[in-house]
């Protein structure tokens, strides 16, 4: 199974770039998985159909998925309460459940459960799709999500190593004790599971023959230095990026004086797109007069990015 991630600024137009690549695998005969991790999920209504948690079928070998960050949050937090009542003496739980709730609502704390849930959609997908293609928010919010397989790994590294001393230490109170029975440890079988979750996508992610991220970009100066930090960022956490979409470029028969004033402009951003992003893979997508909306308006950008270039992915 391989997987898709279109990132950028907000408003370049990922969702459209990602529902064009996503039609483009289903129409080549792909059972493809369209998965929104955008919270304002507008691609539903890009698609003309109304997505949700569970996979819609938009059309042959084409599903949507759209992750409600919200809900993954409570359900994420609603999970590890019932993990930790069972372990917690009964004195202490409504402490540990207020200290719970007061973690909810830190920062953080909705990637992290937007995080598992995108685990959960990538090890359950394997075997039923043959692309993965996500839609991701805008991006910061994608770096932070991109960057906790790194940051959850250590923290779990860190937290069974010290579940491993509390272990050790119980095994020599039961050898003091003259007790055999070594005690049923189910904290650290919740860590090595999740600990397992996180290491298979992590994997997948740095794999590159797995793994493709495309950044969505406008011929504009914010939009250029936002991809090439966004770039060197995910460079530093390993995730392979393959290409560029520049989007929304002016055509050649747009005239007057006013778009003849904007493609000046606009030529010299092409050009220095060119010099900052050399080595890679580059498609340009011209403006369209109307706005894109259902299948068909979609095809023909995702004709242009098929043949242009992600058929050589």
């Amino acid at each position: 199974m391989r997987l898709a991630f279109f990132g950028g600024k907000g408003g370049v137009g990922k969702t459209t770039c990602s529902a064009a690549f996503a039609l483009a695998l289903a129409e080549k005969g792909y059972r493809t998985l369209l998965v929104s991790t955008d919270p304002a999920h507008s691609t539903g209504d890009l698609l003309e159909v109304t997505g949700g948690e569970q996979p819609v079928n938009v059309k042959e070998n084409l599903w949507l998925k759209e992750i409600d960050a919200e809900a993954a949050s409570d359900r994420y937090i609603r999970e590890v309460k019932q993990q930790l009542q069972g372990l917690t003496a009964p004195g202490l739980w409504k402490e540990v459940e207020r200290q719970m709730d007061f973690a909810a609502a830190s920062p953080g704390a909705e990637e992290a459960a937007q995080f598992d849930e995108m685990v959960g959609t990538i090890l359950e997908a394997d075997g039923s799709y043959d692309h993965l293609v996500f839609d991701t928010a805008p991006t910061g919010h994608t770096l932070r999500l991109m960057s906790l397989p790194e940051l959850m790994g250590v923290w779990i590294e860190g937290m069974i190593a010290r579940r491993k001393k509390t272990q050790d230490l119980n095994r020599m109170l039961s050898n003091i004790a003259g007790t055999d029975v070594e005690p049923e440890d189910r904290v650290y079988e919740i860590l090595q599971r999740r600990k397992n979750r996180f290491a298979a996508v992590r994997e997948a992610l740095h794999n590159p023959d797995v793994t493709s991220f495309y950044f969505v970009l406008n011929p504009e100066r914010l939009s250029i230095v936002e991809t090439e930090k966004a770039m060197n960022l995910l460079h530093k956490y390993g995730v392979p990026v393959k290409g560029i979409v520049v989007n929304r470029v002016l055509p050649k028969e747009a005239d007057g004086v006013f778009i003849a004033k904007r493609r000046e402009q606009e030529r010299a951003y092409v050009k220095n797109i060119a010099e900052r992003f050399q080595g890679i893979s580059k498609i340009y997508i011209p403006m369209k007069p109307t706005d894109i909306r259902g299948l068909d308006s979609l095809r023909a950008i995702s004709e242009l990015l098929w043949e242009g270039m992600f058929n050589k992915r």
